[in-house]
């Protein structure tokens, strides 16, 4: 089993900038992938963005040049920076640990962004 903890968000201005961050443990070993998923229109969870343990990225077209997904491996943590964040960017953010082809999938609780003026 993994355990996820997801930290960092909060109410900020449009414009403005949050970073989230999610500390996986207990069977880290088998980890792959590592990203962010909020709800989307029919999804309950869509993509934001994943990592894999070699550094290669996803983005949804809705926050490529705005937001950057990065991992440390060796503390099992994986970072969302946002930037220029708008009103439709507010979302309960999810963390999501998947190993090789998903046979194991794990989600953290989420974190509330709330971006308005």
């Amino acid at each position: 089993q993994v355990q996820l903890v997801e930290s960092g968000g909060g109410l900020v201005q449009p414009g403005g900038s949050l970073r989230l961050s999610c500390a996986a443990s207990g069977s880290t070993g088998s980890i792959y992938t590592m990203g962010w998923y909020r709800p989307a229109p029919g999804k309950q969870r869509g993509l934001v963005a994943t990592i894999t343990r070699d550094g290669g990225t996803t983005y949804a077209d809705s926050v490529k040049d705005r937001f950057t997904i990065s991992r440390d491996n060796a503390k099992n943590t994986v970072f969302l920076q946002m930037n220029s964040l708008k009103p439709e960017d507010t979302a309960v953010y999810y963390c999501n640990a998947a190993s090789w082809g998903r046979s194991q999938d794990y989600w953290g609780q989420g974190t509330q962004v709330t971006v308005s003026s």
